[in-house]
């Protein structure tokens, strides 16, 4: 699977190793972040992530900064991208679950890299299923 990848300042060391995972699991990994911490703007890496995923260049997205919120709402402005802010691997079922989120956002500085790469795994793992969920997402775009 292909999978776009993005981060601020905030994220160099998680986005490491959740992308030694990936690539040993066989994945694709397209890298739209930076490898500093020098401060940058979380918006620039996000759209790229978001647009990916929206135009289908990407499978799915994932997303780190501080908090998750703010580059989670930035993807979230693209069309066709439900992206979830998770911070344990049961959010993260459930977004794709009932939500079918295509990106996932995580927050650096309010979860270990153990429990962000555990919450990407899951994220892979887990499918849409469909049913009652689908009217509601159907609901979502505007």
């Amino acid at each position: 699977m292909k999978i776009s990848i993005g981060n601020d300042h905030a994220g160099p060391d998680y986005k490491k190793a959740i992308v030694k995972m990936l690539t040993e699991a066989g994945h694709d990994v397209v890298n739209h972040g930076t490898d500093s911490a020098g401060s940058v703007d979380y918006p620039d890496f996000g759209h790229l992530v978001a647009k990916d995923v929206s135009e289908g260049t990407s499978q799915l997205g994932i997303v780190i900064c501080g908090s998750g919120n703010g580059i989670n709402m930035t993807v979230n402005k693209h069309a066709n991208i439900r992206a979830a802010l998770c911070w344990t691997k049961e959010i993260a079922s459930l977004a794709r679950q009932h939500n079918n989120a295509n990106i996932i956002s995580i927050p650096a500085r309010f979860t270990s890299i153990e429990q962000a790469v555990d919450m990407v795994k899951t994220f892979l793992e887990t499918g849409f299923e469909g049913g009652r969920h689908q009217n509601r997402v159907d609901k979502i775009p505007c």
